[in-house]
């Protein structure tokens, strides 16, 4: 029995001594290791986004007469009517799609927080053939399509000046380092080298409400004044712009449809709801970036008919919410909360059907709430504004309206309300958006409504966001 107890002593001892020498080098290694991750690492935080949807090569034909509108509108402007009528019973083809073919595009996104350095993230991710990029380049922009030259910088691309994105692919750029000012316009050129005009869906965004310009033939990125032809008021191939801001509290996504994406503002101007509380923010001196995802006319919980053999995704609605957060919410750099505003389309598209239901659109929304909690996110849920008048209003979807914006309010589901309803509604009919916030077509707001409604949201629901950062 001696024998045997001395080598079990024997092999406790040695276990012990090998404990302790583990013991001994740990906090060296783990400070060395803490040490290199704090001196390598960049705190990255989004400035800018877009959400994308996809286009195909050529309009998509109307599925069938548009329904019987609500009531006749006498506040907007009646439509220019055609030089010549389309004979009895037929319509006019929409017009054809503007198309790239060996031109630089100079497009114009506004920061909302300023960085050090700056990355690029181009997208592909709707598109259905891998897209070349010929050369690409990011400014501060004087005026119109001229940038400041000495900002000017060439961005790479796995150190590469040229890159061909798969498809359903996104891409970032290598970062540069540039001064980013907050609240400043930016101009990131694209050379095509290719064509867009080819049976392919292409990635980009279509209400963008700011100008932006296209070149002559050939590769014209990084001059300074750009040789254009034409203007587009869409994006193209932009997903996003991050910046190194090590002193940022977080982002926020501003996460919606078409009243997100600021539908009828004055072009130009920057005048959307996430716009306004960008600018209050940074009037406070907060540095937290406040980044777009909406897209006119999408839904919670499905997408627009489409004709048999289109692809849904091609539609420039988008998919619907809960498949596009990942994408538009959760893979944002440095975000820290998230504010929803969705759920018009699928109850005014409804009209009178009974379908989805108040319950469909809650279900879709607590969905929504649960992917934001589990990445820690702080998620704030907006009431739905006044519809009345709009093409599709009904009475039933107004009491779908009043069923999820009480929830909203009191279900006590959302981290916070922001009351959109209750800052935009005319107090004498809460059914209607106050005529001075109405842009003329019963919907969407004015410049002044969408004013209203950044001004209406409680800043300090921000003012805990660096503890759930999310940075990528």
């Amino acid at each position: 029995m001696r024998p045997m107890k001395h080598r079990v002593m024997q092999n406790q001892l040695s276990s012990s001594v090998a404990l302790a020498a583990v013991l001994a080098v740990l906090p060296f290694y783990l400070g060395l290791n803490a040490g290199a991750q704090s001196g390598s690492a960049e705190r990255w935080v989004g400035t800018w986004t877009t959400a994308e949807v996809g286009r195909p090569q050529n309009p998509i034909p109307p599925a069938g007469p548009a329904p019987r509108p609500f009531m006749v509108n006498t506040r907007c402007p009646a439509p220019a009517a055609p030089p010549t009528p389309p004979p009895p019973g037929q319509t006019f083809a929409p017009p054809p799609y503007i198309q790239f073919t060996n031109q630089t595009l100079r497009q114009i996104v506004h920061t909302t927080i300023g960085g050090s350095k700056a990355r690029v993230v181009l997208t592909n991710a709707y598109g259905t053939a891998p897209v070349t990029i010929g050369g690409a380049h990011i400014a501060l922009r004087d005026q119109q399509g001229v940038i400041q030259m000495a900002s000017g910088r060439a961005l790479t691309f796995s150190g590469k000046s040229t890159i061909t994105i798969p498809a359903n692919a996104v891409i970032f750029s290598d970062p540069v380092s540039v001064t980013v000012p907050p609240m400043t316009d930016l101009a990131i050129d694209l050379y095509l080298p290719g064509t867009t005009n080819a049976p392919a869906t292409l990635t980009m965004h279509g209400a963008a409400l700011q100008t932006s310009y296209i070149s002559e033939t050939g590769n014209h990125v990084g001059k300074a004044t750009l040789p254009q032809v034409s203007t587009t008021r869409s994006w193209f191939l932009l997903s996003r712009v991050d910046v190194v801001a090590p002193d940022a509290t977080g982002a926020i996504v501003a996460f919606g449809d078409s009243i997100t994406d600021g539908a009828a503002s004055t072009p130009d101007t920057n005048n959307r709801w996430p716009d306004h509380l960008a600018r209050r923010l940074l009037a406070q001196g907060s540095k937290m970036a406040v980044l777009n995802a909406g897209i006119g006319g999408n839904r919670v919980l499905s997408e627009a008919t489409v004709p048999p053999g289109i692809d849904v995704r091609a539609v420039g609605a988008g998919i619907n919410a809960l498949a596009r957060f990942e994408r538009h919410v959760l893979s944002q750099a440095g975000v820290t909360h998230v504010i929803v505003l969705e759920g018009i389309n699928d109850i005014g598209n409804a009209r009178e059907n009974p379908t989805p239901t108040a319950e469909d659109l809650i279900a879709g929304h607590r969905q929504l709430i649960e992917q934001a909690h589990a990445r820690g996110l702080k998620i704030y849920g907006a009431t739905l504004t006044p519809f009345w008048g709009a093409a599709y209003y009904t009475q039933v979807g107004e009491a779908k309206r009043q069923a999820l914006n009480e929830w909203i309010r009191t279900g006590k589901a959302y981290d916070g309300v922001i009351d959109f309803d209750k800052a935009t509604r005319d107090p004498n009919d809460p059914t209607k958006l106050l005529e001075k916030y109405d842009s003329c077509d019963y919907l969407h707001p004015s410049d002044a409504g969408y004013k209203a409604m950044g001004d209406a949201i409680d800043l300090s629901l921000f003012k805990a966001g660096a503890s759930s950062t999310s940075s990528r």
